[in-house]
């Protein structure tokens, strides 16, 4: 289960390893459409990446600090390190390639 992040919690959350921090809101369409394709790539992925969720109703200085104007928005760390972020909606599968592709990037970094 994706972990809630919050403004306190977010550098240790995303201190280690890979994480996909989904930015959304419940009044959101897109967002409720993007729920259960993540819930599957949680699953695909559970030893590979961690997964949270912002909702941006609540955290605001979060989502303007990664640059989110657009929600779902997924902001991609490594080590604790903002390095991409995605805006929309998109299919699991190419979510699911798209991630395959960060893991093994991060793979030949370690």
């Amino acid at each position: 289960m994706a972990i809630a992040i919050t403004q306190e919690n977010l550098s240790e959350a995303t201190a280690t390893g890979l994480v996909v921090v989904d930015f959304w809101a419940d009044w959101c369409g897109p967002c409720k459409i993007m729920n259960p394709i993540l819930d599957q790539l949680e699953s695909d992925f559970a030893d590979q990446i961690t997964f949270g969720k912002v909702n941006v109703d609540g955290q605001t200085e979060l989502a303007e600090t990664y640059h989110v104007m657009s929600i779902p928005s997924l902001v991609i760390f490594q080590d604790g390190v903002a390095k991409e972020k995605i805006s929309g909606l998109y299919p699991q599968a190419k979510l699911h390639d798209y991630l395959a592709k960060k893991v093994a990037e991060y793979q030949v970094t370690k």
